[in-house]
Parts: C-alpha cells; structure tokens; sequence
C-alpha cells in the first residue's frame, strides 16, 4: 500500500492551523515518532540511515517506536513538515510508519 503523503501534510498543517491564538516557540528541537511494523524490521538500519540525514535517535522501551529528533528548526508548518516528509522517506524504506510529532521537551 502506498503512502499517503497528502494526509500526512494536511496533519501537520491543521495542527498549526488549530494553535492560533496560542503562543508558539520560533524555533524547537521536533521529536517524530515511528512505529515498526515487520516483525523483521531493519531497526539498526533505519536508525543510521535516520543518523546520516542529521537526526538524533531515540528507541524507546516499547520494542515499536524510534524517536526521530531534528533541530532546532524555525517551528512553522513548512520546516516542520519539511523534516517530517524526509524522515517519513526514510522509515518507510526500513518498515517504520509516522506516528505524529511533538516539540522535544
């Protein structure tokens, strides 16, 4: 089954869209979250692959998610989306799916 990008965006853009009115930051560091899956997923292939483009890695104790850092970007739509789409690109080579984002704690 194909990925559908469009969705994805549209996601990312309605959460901007619905924060008006509430103070954002300029700039952040955006966690992104993908879930495995394969069974046979290539976790430490995709975690260095992620790595080489820049992000910082994070697996966390569920054995199901990997935590994609970046930044700090200018927090608006495009950057984040931006990064999303490219970490996205990569996960979907190795077996992950995107489950969201989040402004890093």
């Amino acid at each position: 089954m194909k990925h559908n990008y469009s969705a994805q965006k549209k996601e990312t853009y309605d959460t901007f869209r619905q924060s008006k009115g509430v103070k954002l930051p300029q700039r952040a560091v955006v966690d992104y979250a993908f879930f495995v899956e394969e069974l046979d997923a290539n976790w430490n292939g995709f975690e260095q692959a992620l790595k080489a483009k820049g992000y910082k890695v994070k697996r966390l104790n569920d054995n199901e998610t990997v935590i994609a850092s970046y930044g700090p970007i200018e927090f608006n739509a495009d950057e984040v989306w931006r990064w999303e789409s490219r970490a996205t690109e990569i996960a979907l080579e190795f077996d992950f799916y995107p489950d969201g984002w989040e402004i890093d704690a």
